[in-house]
């Protein structure tokens, strides 16, 4: 019941090309996510973020260590796990509806009913009156929006992210951000999100997690002690958020400038 929802420990991970040579990504890393924590991860490029998440998720297992989901070690995929991707990962040849209701229906629920549950996911994320359009009529926010409803339907109790929101612009990018804490906020699922933007790590998470250049592993981890609820927009002209800014770059721009 105390477990924690993520437990990494000690782990390593390597990958060989095809012509043999070996590419340490992560040193003897450890993490634990609580139940219902927002964790985001920062770092420099090539420090093993998004394969802290494939090692979560099952799809790349750690060369040495052990990884850990509600205390059970991971053998395989898990279907509470849910993953955003920075690419959109909607289906082209289906509409926004049943793009929605493509993951209960494939968890083996009726149709009809994984398309009355999809319609109030739509209506939650703001796309009322899109349901019949196809991605490609969209703009890039509102594909996110499709993609988070597509996660949330599923009511997972962890929430893999990597830097979904990187190619909106800056003004989508913050409604998005909005959009997320909302729906993290009814659902608390344990959140690891993955980023580049220090700004965004702060305004969302609860803890910030700070990677050494690769091979990756904890340099630092900060406690965000901004309240919740929280609003993106106005937190992010605090002097808690302007100093914890500073701090957290200081760390990475030793890591980004050796």
């Amino acid at each position: 019941m105390n477990a924690p929802a993520i437990e990494l420990n000690n782990v390593s991970r390597k990958f060989v090309s095809p012509e043999g040579k070996v590419t340490l990504a992560l040193r003897d890393f450890s993490l634990q996510v609580r139940v219902g924590e927002f964790c985001a991860i920062v770092g420099p490029t090539g420090c093993g973020k998004s394969t802290t998440l494939g090692m979560i998720t099952g799809l790349n297992p750690p060369s040495s260590g052990t990884v850990k989901v509600f205390g059970k070690p991971v053998t395989g995929i898990d279907p509470d796990i849910g993953f955003v991707f920075q690419a959109d990962a909607v289906f082209p040849w289906k509409s926004v509806l049943d793009n929605v209701a493509s993951g209960p229906v494939f968890r083996g629920m009726d149709r009809a009913a994984a398309r009355d549950k999809a319609a109030d996911w739509v209506r939650r994320v703001g796309l009322t009156g899109f349901e019949h359009h196809y991605p490609h009529q969209l703009s890039g926010g509102m594909r996110k929006r499709v993609a988070l409803a597509q996660t949330f339907i599923n009511e997972p109790a962890i929430l893999l992210m990597d830097e979904p929101f990187s190619a909106l612009d800056v003004q989508t990018r913050a409604m998005m951000q909005e959009e997320l804490l909302g729906l993290w906020s009814e659902r608390k699922a344990s959140v690891v999100f993955v980023t580049h933007d220090i700004d965004e790590a702060i305004a969302l998470a609860d803890r910030v997690v700070v990677l050494t250049r690769g091979p990756g592993a904890v340099k630092r981890v900060y406690d965000i002690p901004l309240p919740r609820p929280r609003h993106v927009s106005e937190a992010r002209y605090s002097a808690e958020f302007v100093e914890l800014s500073r701090q957290i770059w200081a760390d990475l721009k030793v890591e980004v400038s050796i």
